[in-house]
């Protein structure tokens, strides 16, 4: 399942969980975003042990800025609140899929 977090619920989302997170920075209008959200959805279902978030970045520009996301879809994960890699643009479910494995 993939969670809608905010620049309020940011921090304890996905900075202070103990573990992987996949961050899904994105835009209603934007149309990669559109086609990347149900391959997020698969494999946040397949991988049980990371968390999936999504940003809004028109909602939540403090955030954008601050990990100076400049194109999106920009998926970012993090491990124990850290950023470890930066995905950007669409990528099949299998490329998805290993980017968060390999950081668990």
């Amino acid at each position: 399942m993939v969670q809608h977090v905010s620049e309020v619920d940011f921090n304890e989302v996905v900075l202070n969980y103990e573990g992987v997170v996949l961050v899904d920075f994105w835009a209603t209008w934007c149309g990669p975003c559109k086609m990347i959200a149900p391959v997020v959805e698969e494999v946040s279902n397949e991988v049980s042990n990371a968390r999936f978030v999504k940003v809004d970045v028109d909602q939540n520009e403090n955030l954008a800025n601050k990990y100076q996301i400049s194109s999106i879809p920009t998926l970012m994960i993090f491990k124990n609140g850290t950023p470890v890699d930066t995905l950007v643009g669409f990528m099949p479910k299998d490329s998805l899929k290993a980017a968060v494995v390999k950081h668990l």
